[in-house]
């Protein structure tokens, strides 16, 4: 069995939910230059991505760097899709991706919700470490892709 509960972020990081604490150069940088979901992304749909979502930011403690990122797109009641996590390649290894991926859990268990979903093609280990696992039914689940 997995242990769920939330580590700690490794000293000198903080987590954040402050939208006006991103980075949003940086957020955009990452992801549309680096992460293979999200590789030429426009600026305009991570802003609106955003704005639409509950944030997470990891942050240097003393220089106030971002060094993280995720998003959530939810109900807050039903259902939640943790999707764009990315950890600058400078702190990897570290726990901090694992360590943000469980205040993501931890933040979104109080509302009850019956699953949150993600999709990842090479980082499995993290996000088992805090719960998640293969989908038990994956041919009931169907997509809508437009491109």
């Amino acid at each position: 069995m997995n242990d769920t509960s939330a580590p700690p972020l490794p000293d000198g990081y903080e987590l954040s939910t402050d939208p006006g604490r991103l980075d949003v150069d940086r957020v955009h940088r990452w992801l549309s230059t680096d992460a293979y979901w999200a590789i030429g992304r426009a600026r305009e749909k991570q802003e609106r991505a955003i704005a639409a979502s509950v944030n997470f930011g990891v942050y240097e403690v003393v220089s106030g760097d971002q060094v993280a990122y995720a998003r959530v797109v939810t109900d807050q009641a039903t259902f939640a899709w943790l999707c764009d996590v990315y950890v600058d390649p400078s702190v990897r290894g570290k726990g901090v991706g694992t360590a943000l991926v469980a205040a993501v859990r931890a933040h979104l268990e109080p509302f009850g919700m019956r699953r949150v979903m993600l999709a990842t093609r090479d980082a499995h280990g993290v996000y088992e470490k805090v719960g998640f696992k293969a989908l038990a039914q994956p041919d009931i689940w169907m997509a809508l892709e437009f491109g």
